[in-house]
């Protein structure tokens, strides 16, 4: 194998694997919670004795669903802040529906940087000898 090709392998294999590693790792909590809010999940913070005791219990950075009085909620603990994002089905679908879209827009740009990257040294595209005047592309 040449080079170039060793090079391009070694860029997919190394993206592949961090696709892996990026796809099971959850959101950060900051994007998350603009992705909460931009689908409609309401800020409230605890205010009574109940609240705060549910508040205290509820997981930290972790989207929860509670059923009460036979209605279901999903609920998001901000610990840091001490408030929660709280929405219904139709809010977590579109919270769902947000976080596969940004998680496409996120691969796709990784796979135009891999492209990108496999790409420098080809056809004398990039490089040092890209724009020489006396240098023709490889063809």
């Amino acid at each position: 194998m040449t080079t170039p090709k060793i090079t391009w392998l070694a860029s997919l294999l190394a993206a592949g694997v961090l696709s892996f590693f990026a796809g099971c790792a959850s959101l950060d909590a900051s994007n998350q919670e603009s992705l909460l809010s931009a689908a409609g999940f309401k800020v409230r913070t605890p205010e009574t004795p109940k609240q705060k005791e549910l508040f205290a219990a509820a997981p930290s950075y972790k989207v929860e669903q509670i059923v009460f009085n036979g209605k279901t909620f999903y609920a998001y603990k901000q610990e840091k802040k001490g408030i929660a994002y709280i929405g219904g089905e139709a809010e977590y679908q579109k919270y769902q529906q947000l976080a596969i879209e940004q998680r496409i827009a996120r691969d796709n740009y990784q796979a135009a940087q891999m492209q990108r990257d496999a790409a420098i040294g080809w056809y004398g595209a990039y490089g040092p000898y890209a724009f020489h005047p006396g240098v023709r592309a490889l063809r």
